[in-house]
Parts: structure tokens; C-alpha cells; sequence
């Protein structure tokens, strides 16, 4: 993480000092725990520290830091929903192939990463791009599964991986 300049250090302190409880209570409003409340803040402030020279633009900082603290709630929601439904099925697994706890973080960290890359994806090309990578179905499979042309199948997959393209390199240079 770059080191703040003497200035954006100053600008940094003086938001982190007038608004980390104002933020943190908004945090436990909306998510119900003083102690992911307290992450969530030290989460949003990383971000800001992430970003030098932004603080020179920020004309209203509680709306600003609210949207980022916004969609760390939201990535939170999300990685939780995965989880949950990742050990749910892990729990159904027949007792030769349950997996270590390991192997699980594992999991839950791939199918997090692979459901941050389809965000914002519609639902078609989602669906295809699953059924062709995680079901191993060919195109016409999906087409038939899905109700559609083979030609359709190809556009929702052109997308899906253009789309993904885009995401892994925002990602990367977040």
C-alpha cells in the first residue's frame, strides 16, 4: 500500500478522526454487530488509503465513505451468501468425499472470486457460462437446456468471457 504524502496524510487523519464513529455507527445500523461494524470501518478507511489524491475531490465525505462502506456491506452479504450455500451442499456430501476444512476455505474463496467476476453479468450468459464450465455442457447441451439457439448459446458465451475478461482486469487494478 503507497504511503500517503505529508498532505494526504493530514487530509487522511482529519477524515479518519471526524467521521470513523460517525461511519461506524451507520455500519452497525445496517448490519446488526458492533464487531463487523468495526471491520467494515477499518475496511472502508484501507480503501481511502488505497487511493491517494482522492481526498482533494471528496466535497461530501459521509456520502463518500457511505458508498464505499456500502459495497463492502454488500461483498460481505454476498461472500456470506456463498458460504452458506457452499457448506450447505458440502454438508450433503457422502462421507468419502467430505472435504477438509482447508480444502472448504479454499472452495468458498474460489466460488467468491468466481461470483465477484459474473457480477453484473445478466442472467442468460451467467446461466450458460455455469452450465458450460461447471456442468461441463457442451454448446448444444446448454442451448437445449436453456430453451435457446446455438447461436445464442455463442453470444451469452462471448459475453460471459468478454465480461469476465473486463472484471479480472478491474480487479486487478483495485
Amino acid at each position: 500500500m503507497p504511503v500517503p504524502h505529508t498532505a494526504d496524510a493530514q487530509r487522511f487523519h482529519t477524515l479518519y478522526s471526524e467521521h470513523h464513529g460517525w461511519l461506524q455507527q451507520w455500519l452497525r445500523r445496517r448490519v446488526g454487530s458492533s464487531f463487523d461494524a468495526a471491520d467494515l470501518a477499518q475496511d472502508t478507511f484501507l480503501r481511502v488509503l488505497g487511493k491517494p489524491g482522492t481526498l482533494d475531490d471528496v466535497r461530501e465525505p459521509r456520502a463518500w465513505l457511505s458508498r464505499i462502506a456500502h459495497g463492502l456491506v454488500v461483498d460481505k452479504l454476498r461472500r456470506e451468501e456463498v458460504e452458506r450455500t457452499c457448506l450447505e451442499a458440502i454438508a450433503h456430501l457422502p462421507e468419502p468425499e467430505v472435504i477438509s476444512p482447508e480444502a472448504r476455505l479454499i472452495l468458498v474463496e474460489a466460488l467468491c472470486m468466481i461470483d465477484a467476476l459474473l457480477e453484473g453479468l445478466g442472467e442468460r450468459p451467467r446461466q450458460a457460462f455455469l452450465l458450460s464450465r461447471l456442468d461441463e455442457m457442451s454448446y448444444p447441451e446448454i442451448a437445449r437446456h436453456l430453451g435457446v439457439s446455438l447461436s445464442s448459446v455463442e453470444k451469452y458465451m462471448a459475453a460471459a468471457i468478454r465480461h469476465c475478461y473486463l472484471m479480472r482486469r478491474s480487479l486487478q487494478a483495485a
